[in-house]
């Protein structure tokens, strides 16, 4: 069981979800949280990843480093985005074994499953069916890391585990105007707008496609419960079991940023997958739940924007 005197390595730590998961660490009273950005271990690099471990022998691993954006970012970056993932799980799942880590948590995406499965998506349904095309390459890269769990798991006993998140949102969000996933960039539209006075905000697609969205602390009190609770293999989905379209997700957080706007709806720009909202049967079944509605997430959202809307300006 990991306790406050478990040696844990975040790998990610400075991102979305790494930072979340050490805040929910720290909380917890866990003393030996390890971590180590980009300039000091480029995850990609099998030798340099061996060398860390070899000298910090972590005892647990969340591992959810990645490279990641939204379908823009994901549509011009396929080759980056597979390649880079690909690296990342690569290096640190064989780390990890080689060096006897007692446990680790995967991170995928819920980008891994069809685009056209039947929804609420089951875990069941992973490789049933044709890829969304606008972040084909991401996904494949995210199936390879779960199936990397599970054949650790068969030939080496490795108590590796998959958690499978739907789309997550909160602070140290990425607001990058091209690179962000939706929520966060369209926080950063709206604010811009009424910094602007621009009462006009153009929305790309048609504003029909459902989305799930959970707050990152959420998730990373479920990762907690999952190193504690969860060793099976296979992934196990992450989600609230809540969705709304996109345009009640522009709308909401156009009532908070900038309640003068309007909104258009840009058909010609691509949709992605119609609907995306994860089973969390499963999840449920084992004794955890979200906390955080989505009104009040993304207000404290907005709120950390605006306390780091001087470092973000330059991004």
């Amino acid at each position: 069981m990991l306790t406050s005197d478990s040696k844990v390595f975040v790998t990610g730590h400075r991102g979305l979800v790494g930072s979340a998961i050490v805040r929910r660490l720290t909380a917890a009273g866990c003393g030996a949280v390890l971590t180590a950005g980009r300039d000091a271990l480029d995850l990609r690099d099998q030798r340099a990843v061996d060398d860390w471990f070899d000298r910090e022998r972590p005892e647990f691993v969340f591992h959810v480093a990645g490279k990641v954006g939204g379908i823009w970012a994901n549509s011009t970056q396929p080759a980056e985005f597979l390649y880079d993932n690909l690296m990342m799980h690569a290096t640190v799942l064989r780390a990890a074994w080689r060096t006897g880590v007692r446990k680790l948590l995967y991170l995928g995406s819920s980008c891994i499953y069809p685009r056209d499965c039947p929804q609420p998506i089951r875990e069941d349904a992973l490789l049933s069916g044709p890829l969304e095309r606008t972040n084909d390459a991401y996904a494949i890269a995210k199936i390879a890391g779960l199936m990397s769990c599970d054949a650790y798991r068969r030939q080496y006993g490795c108590n590796f585990i998959s958690a499978m998140p739907t789309n997550l949102y909160g602070p140290n969000d990425n607001f990058h105007p091209q690179h962000a996933h939706v929520l966060p960039a369209l926080i950063r539209r709206f604010h811009e707008a009424r910094l602007s006075g621009v009462r006009d905000v153009t929305i790309w697609g048609t504003g029909r496609p459902r989305r799930e969205f959970l707050h990152v602390d959420d998730l990373a009190d479920a990762c907690v419960f999952l190193m504690q609770n969860y060793d099976d293999p296979g992934p196990i989905n992450v989600g609230c079991g809540e969705d709304v379209t996109i345009r009640e997700l522009a709308e909401t957080i156009r009532d908070i940023v900038h309640p003068d706007a309007s909104l258009t709806f840009d058909a010609s720009k691509p949709d992605g997958t119609p609907r995306k909202l994860l089973d969390v049967t499963r999840l449920h079944a084992l004794g955890w739940r979200h906390r955080m509605p989505l009104s009040e997430g993304l207000q404290s959202t907005y709120r950390w924007f605006l306390e780091h809307s001087d470092q973000l300006r330059s991004h």
